[in-house]
């Protein structure tokens, strides 16, 4: 059994919250967890967003009873949920499950560099606040003929692929961010967007949420 031991109370409700969020907008959701030392990775795809989402965690040490330095593996997110003990700021790895397609093709680990352009942290809130009141405007004024699961998805995927600011991030990633619990009112000093090839991601002291640039093809890369 691996147990993973948790930097503090904290860190193991932040994960908590996390996977709950996922859990939200997928019951079924996989993450893939990958480790080493004394940092694990949590990643998940939810899928209103189209977007990949990141949850970085502190151990305390890696493992006990002498296992593995290193952890790559894909997990069910309510199991993984279910191990977790906040009060002892742990959590026990699940089995391994068959992987969806996205937890086969990660963002690179090196080579990001700063992107500029982002707004405040401020005004992204505000920005994703006007899109949600937007797309409830222009849904509630359909005519109920009209109001089919196409008509939905287009005029979402209208809203949410509009541009941030001055960069290429679609405004979905923010709405990810803001969702998952990544943008908080405390992360005020600690947002950044950077890019590393087709990848852009937008980075908070809490997670971050990765997406490919509109037109480079779906979420994938290369295979690891």
């Amino acid at each position: 059994m691996t147990v993973l031991h948790l930097a503090d109370e904290g860190e193991a409700a932040d994960l908590a919250a996390f996977l709950s969020r996922l859990l939200h907008y997928d019951r079924g959701a996989a993450v893939r967890l990958q480790a080493a030392g004394t940092a694990l990775a949590v990643f998940g795809r939810p899928p209103s967003f189209e977007v990949l989402a990141v949850r970085a965690v502190r151990l305390v040490k890696p493992y006990e009873n002498g296992l593995e330095v290193t952890l790559d593996v894909t997990v069910s997110a309510g199991e993984l949920l279910e191990s977790v003990d906040e009060t002892a700021a742990t959590a026990v790895v699940p089995g391994a499950v068959t992987g969806p397609p996205w937890a086969g093709v990660l963002p690179p680990r090196g080579g990001w560099r700063s992107e500029p352009g982002l707004p405040a942290p401020q005004a992204l809130r505000a920005l994703v606040t006007a899109a949600v009141t937007e797309f409830r405007s222009r849904t509630g004024e359909l005519a109920p003929e009209r109001r089919t699961r196409a008509e939905l998805d287009r005029i979402g995927r209208e809203i949410w692929s509009r541009t941030v600011g001055d960069t290429d991030l679609p405004v979905r990633a923010v709405h990810a961010a803001q969702s998952l619990g990544f943008l908080r009112p405390e992360s005020e000093g600690g947002l950044g967007l950077v890019s590393s090839g087709a990848w852009l991601r937008l980075r908070t002291p809490y997670g971050s949420i990765a997406v490919r640039r509109a037109g480079a093809g779906a979420l994938g890369l290369s295979v690891r």
